[in-house]
This record gives structure tokens, C-alpha cells and sequence, in this order.
């Protein structure tokens, strides 16, 4: 008795199609992702907390030991407030266009609240005059 088989075709080995290369800009994703993190003033245990990840998995990416997935270009986009696309092809005019103060700045806001208001005044006043100072000369 002959053994008939369904599948007579032999597995296709290999596309004859040749893809172009996909321009990523001047930087890797992993550079990308760490370059949007900076600017906005936030640690690598932020996006891990705001990504639902651990610290150790935002450093392998921004190292490019890791690929993201769509999964988390989405979560990582959404944290950067930027599109996927933006993210993946990194057009820098629409990413830096949300830059965030940085993270050494924001502690001192934080200590300055801390502060009661009356130091709060005096220690604004000292930096109004001082920036406006810097402005005229």
C-alpha cells in the first residue's frame, strides 16, 4: 500500500527578495531610548517602574543587548510620550520637542517645596535677580 503525503511542495529555502535596510538614524534604538531618558531627567528605575520592567531590562535595552518587541516599543513610546514611529526611526525634531527638566533640577524643586515660604520667596527672589542679571549682560 502506497503512503500518500499531503505536502509534495519542498519548504521554500530562501526569498529571492532583497529588502533595503530600513534608516534608523544615526543612532541604535538602545542609544535612542537612553538619549530620551536623559533629556527628559528620568533614571533608568523610573522607566522600569513606569514600563512595568525591572531596572536591569531598561539597561539591557538601551545597551542593545535586548530587542524590543512591539510590546514594549509601545510601553517605552508611551512613557517618552512619542509615537512608535518616532521612537523606532527617531526623528530628533518631534522627540526633543518634549524635553523635560533634568533629574538634578527636579530634586531641587523638590527641596525648595520642602522649604517653608518665606525661605521659598527669599531663595526665588535670589534666583529671579540673578537670572535677570545673566539675561541683560
Amino acid at each position: 500500500m502506497q503512503t500518500t503525503h499531503r505536502y509534495t511542495q519542498a519548504m521554500p529555502t530562501k526569498s529571492k527578495l532583497k529588502l533595503k535596510p530600513v534608516d534608523m538614524g544615526d543612532e541604535s534604538l538602545g542609544q535612542r531610548l537612553a538619549r530620551l531618558r536623559r533629556e527628559r531627567g528620568l533614571t533608568q528605575k523610573q522607566i522600569a517602574e513606569r514600563t512595568g520592567l525591572i531596572q536591569e531590562l531598561v539597561s539591557n535595552y538601551e545597551t542593545d543587548k535586548l530587542r524590543l518587541n512591539a510590546d514594549m516599543i509601545l510601553r517605552f513610546a508611551e512613557v517618552f510620550e512619542v509615537s512608535a514611529d518616532e521612537l523606532l526611526r527617531g526623528s530628533k525634531s518631534t522627540i526633543t520637542a518634549k524635553k523635560q527638566p533634568s533629574i538634578k533640577l527636579v530634586r531641587r524643586m523638590e527641596q525648595i517645596e520642602a522649604l517653608p515660604l518665606y525661605e521659598q520667596r527669599a531663595l526665588l527672589t535670589t534666583i529671579d535677580k540673578f537670572l535677570a542679571a545673566a539675561q541683560s549682560s
